[in-house]
């Protein structure tokens, strides 16, 4: 995934969809290149790992995009997991996952959630699932929260590549 600054000047969708896949294609950047070792390191204040953020990032897409706004069921591997036995799933069975299987997870279910907002074409496009809360949403909404989402892990994976192998920067 190459990371490519958003335009200065665009309609709010091309905005929306740029600034999305700039923060994606962040993660990727800091998550890549790493060993599982490395992919499973925590800092002193958190038992979060980068390989714990990337495949989170994976769920959350298909969360917002596929099951909230399409109303359809999450795909694999997220349909078979007892998410009551274990509401943090995500992150805690990443350890388990080698780097390229989580990055290439993620690029999937971001894959996917750029068709989705392809097929819907229509920010005021209302949700045909609900979320958890029970609520609707419209694809502008969902576009925001996934930027903000993505950018607020990115700050972790700041932090966490940092204390791996020094490698700082956006």
């Amino acid at each position: 995934m190459e990371r490519t600054d958003p335009d200065t000047l665009g309609t709010e969708p091309a905005l929306l969809s740029q600034f999305l896949d700039y923060h994606r294609a962040t993660l990727v950047m800091k998550a890549s290149g790493l060993d599982r070792a490395q992919f499973d390191e925590t800092t002193a204040a958190s038992d979060l790992t980068l390989g714990a953020l990337v495949k989170h990032l994976a769920l959350v897409e298909d969360s917002w995009f596929g099951n909230v706004m399409l109303g359809e069921p999450l795909p694999e591997p997220w349909a078979s997991v007892d998410w009551d036995a274990d509401p943090d799933w995500d992150l805690h069975s990443a350890v388990d996952d080698e780097p390229h299987d989580l990055l290439a997870l993620y690029d999937a279910a971001c894959e996917r959630s750029r068709a989705v907002v392809a097929r819907l074409g229509d920010l005021d496009a209302v949700s045909r699932g609900r979320h958890r809360t029970g609520l609707t949403f419209n694809l502008r909404w969902v576009m925001l929260h996934m930027i903000e989402e993505t950018a607020r892990h990115n700050g972790h994976a700041d932090l966490l590549r940092e204390a791996i192998d020094g490698v700082t920067g956006e």
